[in-house]
Order: structure tokens, then sequence, then C-alpha cells
């Protein structure tokens, strides 16, 4: 079992992460390490709505569905 806090963003928030990401990314920066670099920024600085999540791996590899 994994619990996570999960961070909601607006739409706003999201488009200026998009931002970041793409200038870190013209300035040479890996794709991957922007967006790790930008979610560690996002982390820092988060003041708003937290929402825990559950995830039970066993569950989410049934693929019987």
């Amino acid at each position: 079992m994994l619990n996570n806090i999960t961070h909601i963003l607006t739409y706003e928030q999201q488009q200026k992460a998009v931002e970041r990401i793409q200038a870190l990314m013209a300035r040479g920066m890996s794709s991957s390490k922007a967006i790790i670099q930008v979610a560690r920024e996002l982390r820092a600085n988060h003041t708003g709505e937290m929402v825990f999540t559950h995830c039970n791996h066993k569950e989410d590899a049934d693929t019987s569905l």
C-alpha cells in the first residue's frame, strides 16, 4: 500500500508550470530534469488544498477487468 499527497493546481498554476518547464528545456535541461525541478519548486511553495490518495498496487495491477 502506498499513501500519497496530491496537490491540486489551478489551470493558471498548471500553465505557469508548463511555461517554467519549457523555459528550463530551452536552456538545455532535459525534459525529465525540468519536470523534476518544477515539481520540487511547486512542493516547496505549495500553500493550497491537499488531497490524500491511497494506492493499492495489488488492485492496480489487476487487469482481468
